[in-house]
């Protein structure tokens, strides 16, 4: 879609010839729209790879959904700004993305953990975080080992548990002060 497309079209020809399929005019739209829109899903997703490949799906969106369009309702630009906004937040709540930021952030906390032990070597053990956690009950011991130590969202473990979220907050808080007071 990189090669100059010297045509020049108003909104309403635009959309006439995107839903006639003419590949120019999606290459014009491309050209005219992708910079503005590449913008608005970076900020999003913050991530120069991901936004990439969010604003691809954007231009397939467009082209397979511009019947869609309603001009009563706004501007093509708007259209195509709420269709890219929508798109990047779907990317970001996606399993996909979401095992990626728990592995990136695993990755940089191994790093630093390395870093650390390499500097200052710590066993584990040696901290007493076993023992300080076999002091709670055991409802609150899980709800800490699963959102400290394996990563868990308070909403997934309430999905996966089958617990209610509300319930899943509240143990966590308990063992919180439990062991602040532990602490002190």
């Amino acid at each position: 879609m990189s090669r100059p497309n010297h045509q020049k079209y108003s909104e309403q020809e635009l959309i006439a010839q995107l839903i006639a399929q003419d590949k120019l005019a999606l290459e014009y739209l491309y050209d005219h729209f992708s910079q503005a829109l590449y913008g608005i899903i970076l900020r999003i997703v913050g991530s120069e790879n991901i936004a990439q490949e969010v604003l691809q799906d954007v231009i397939l969106k467009v082209w397979n959904n511009i019947g869609s369009y309603d001009s009563k309702k706004g501007r093509l630009f708007t259209w195509l700004l709420n269709l890219a906004r929508n798109q990047a937040i779907d990317k970001l709540r996606s399993k996909e993305i979401q095992r990626q930021i728990k592995t990136d952030r695993l990755g940089n906390t191994v790093y630093i953990l390395d870093q650390a032990k390499s500097e200052y070597p710590i066993k584990e053990d040696s901290i007493g975080i076993k023992e300080l956690l076999e002091r709670l009950v055991p409802e609150q011991r899980i709800v800490v080992e699963l959102v400290y130590f394996q990563g868990y969202t308070q909403s997934e473990i309430s999905k996966e548990f089958d617990i209610p979220l509300g319930t899943v907050k509240t143990r966590l808080r308990y063992a919180l002060i439990a062991l602040r007071k532990i602490l002190n």
